[in-house]
């Protein structure tokens, strides 16, 4: 069966970067499900899927504008510890969710330096091309309840 939309696809799939670094993998664990043309993946792999069967494998390297984005400064901000309060000690590395023009975002703290606090809107893997290598496992058609809730049910618990 081939990949269209509104089809439930199962995956197995590695993702590296430029330099061959293994990014996230299903490897050794369940394959990723996901709907096709629901926006369940990153656009320029959905985009490289289409069309594709069970038993294919691809690879497939996606641009940023096509993966996690260009990285945009405007989504660094600075603001004073009190802004997040009842959030304890923070630290570099601890992420936070913070609603912006475009919705929900996760903020990343990059840096605290005194009283101020760095936090980046930026998606990890912003900027960043990225190398797929996907096994399709199977493909077959949604069902009603799937399409009107946009993902796949039952499958193990995996959201990226």
């Amino acid at each position: 069966m081939e990949i269209t939309a509104d089809r439930v696809v199962l995956i197995h799939y590695t993702l590296k970067d430029d330099a061959g670094t293994v990014i996230d993998s299903s490897s050794g664990g369940e394959p990723l499900a996901y709907i096709q043309g629901h926006g369940n993946l990153v656009a320029g792999l959905e985009k490289a899927l289409e069309g594709k069967k069970d038993g294919d494998t691809v690879a497939v390297s996606v641009a940023p504008a096509d993966g996690y984005g260009k990285h945009d400064s405007a989504l660094i901000q600075r603001v004073p510890k009190r802004t997040l309060q009842g959030s304890g000690e923070i630290k570099k590395g601890m992420q936070f969710q913070g609603q912006t023009p475009d919705g929900m975002r996760v903020f990343t703290v990059t840096a605290v330096v005194g009283d101020m606090i760095t936090l980046d809107g930026n998606h990890p893997l912003a900027d960043k091309t990225l190398h797929f290598a996907v096994d399709i496992v199977s493909v077959r058609e949604a069902t009603a309840e799937e399409l009107e809730h946009g993902h796949v049910h039952g499958a193990g618990g995996h959201h990226h």
